[in-house]
């Protein structure tokens, strides 16, 4: 594992941040608030939500529309200069990076949707965490879930290395102890975990 696959995986995961901002403006501010629906549709299971309220159409679209985004800006203006094209991990010029990028930020959200249904089946209440061993896979799990749905998406433009996902997990976990942190901070999210 090289440097450049650090960089190139950090860099590769970038546009994840700007989703995840974008999504916390929609919360805080009402935006897309007519998207802002359950996306199990209220259903239940043993009288239990499928995923919960907190798993919405206006999530899964904000993260896309603010991955999109970011990588958008990557291939556009980015692009090119050598001192990013030597961390790239693809051609970013040779792709349609907006919709790559909403791609990306949709499939991460929805990798979330089977540990929340896991969470709701065994009675862990959004934000809140479950004890013992299983609270700990879970913990665990709810930190690296999205990247299942983040690699698939980019299964579509490069053949991913198992370098960069070991680099994914690890930069997942600092980047959403700290962007958890500072939406909680910012008034954008409910819960510090």
């Amino acid at each position: 594992m090289t440097m450049r696959d650090a960089l190139g995986t950090g860099y590769l995961l970038l546009p994840l941040l700007g989703g995840g901002i974008f999504h916390g403006l929609c919360m805080k501010y009402g935006w897309l608030a007519v998207l802002k629906h359950p996306i199990d549709g209220g259903y239940t299971l043993r009288g239990r939500p499928l995923f919960g309220a907190n798993k919405t159409i206006r999530g899964v679209v904000a993260v896309g529309i603010g991955t999109g985004i970011v990588l958008g800006i990557q291939a556009s203006l980015l692009h090119g200069r050598p001192i990013i094209q030597a961390i790239e991990l693809f051609d970013y010029g040779r792709v349609n990076a907006w919709l790559l990028g909403f791609l990306v930020g949709a499939a991460a959200m929805c990798a979330e949707l089977p540990n929340s249904f896991v969470k709701r089946q065994l009675d862990v209440r959004p934000g809140d965490s479950a004890r013992g061993m299983i609270g700990l896979v879970l913990y665990v799990v709810d930190q690296v879930d999205l990247l299942v749905g983040v690699w698939l998406a980019f299964a579509l433009v490069l053949d991913i290395r198992l370098a960069w996902v070991l680099w994914s997990v690890a930069i997942v976990v600092v980047m959403h102890q700290l962007l958890t942190s500072v939406t909680y901070a910012l008034g954008m999210r409910a819960s510090s975990r």
